[in-house]
């Protein structure tokens, strides 16, 4: 696992985000550009940007266009280069010991290179920025079938593992996960739009299992759910010094399909 540097480094490759070393707080130009005229007018997120006269696309001439996203929007497209820039800058702020509490959009655009306007655009609260950040500085949720059982609950099983040890090696990842407790809308914030969603996940993975026969169906499956995660909570989150083998999640479902009771003795 990467450190600080590494982490940063691959959360831009992974989002295509090239930084301009000459834009200021490692934004790229294309992000300054896009909103260099929010940040003369301070205009506010709910007013729509004006479309300059003679561009038919909505840019003036010689402006970059912004990168549209793949689902079409109301108002203006957004820029995949200005929300690099904006996370980055979240990121490069709690690098140099800011602390969450006292992070403002001011700080935030001002460090992006962007205007606040940009910032609500996309996000209408620090919570839900905040909690893109720390998305966008854990590994990946892994793709599951949707119709295994057991397959795809070791699959998730796996991906909790990772996430610890992702939590150990990064001290930033770590001290924002203990700084998101202590606020508890952005904990409830992460919690409903993040763990909720991944525990929903995994129990529809225990029903695919009850119903194809691998696990018993005398069970409550909400009870048969915390039976596979608990030993991996325990060990990623209670126990910050236990091992995390790769082999934990094999280890796990094996012990609660073969049960704890001794062989019988003929």
């Amino acid at each position: 696992m990467q450190g600080q540097d590494g982490e940063r480094d691959r959360h831009g490759a992974r989002n295509g985000g090239d930084r301009s070393p000459g834009a200021p707080g490692g934004t790229s130009a294309k992000a300054s550009a896009e909103t260099s005229a929010e940040a003369s007018t301070g205009a506010p997120a709910e007013v729509p940007a004006e479309v300059p006269a003679g561009a038919p696309d909505g840019t003036s001439a010689g402006a970059p266009a912004e990168l549209p996203d793949p689902e079409p929007r109301r108002g203006r497209p957004r820029s995949a280069a200005a929300e690099r820039a904006i996370l980055d800058a979240v990121i490069a702020l709690l690098e140099a010991g800011e602390p969450l509490a006292g992070l403002s959009i001011e700080r935030i655009a001002r460090t992006a290179g962007v205007g606040k306007a940009t910032i609500y655009r996309r996000w209408p609260d620090k919570e839900e920025l905040f909690v893109d950040v720390v998305r966008d500085m854990e590994p990946d949720d892994p793709p599951v079938s949707g119709t295994e059982g057991l397959a795809d609950l070791r699959v998730m099983l796996e991906s909790l593992r990772t996430r610890g040890l992702a939590q150990r090696s990064s001290a930033l990842l770590h001290n924002i996960f203990a700084q998101m407790k202590s606020h508890p809308k952005l904990w409830n914030e992460y919690h409903g739009t993040v763990i909720a969603p991944r525990r929903l996940a995994m129990v529809e993975a225990v029903r695919r299992a009850v119903a194809a026969g691998e696990l018993r169906d005398d069970l409550d499956v909400e009870l048969i759910d915390d039976l596979f995660v608990g030993p991996m909570l325990v060990r990623t989150v209670h126990r910050p010094d236990a091992p995390l083998p790769d082999d934990l999640a094999d280890r796990i479902i094996t012990a609660l399909l073969q049960g704890l009771a001794p062989a019988a003795r003929v």
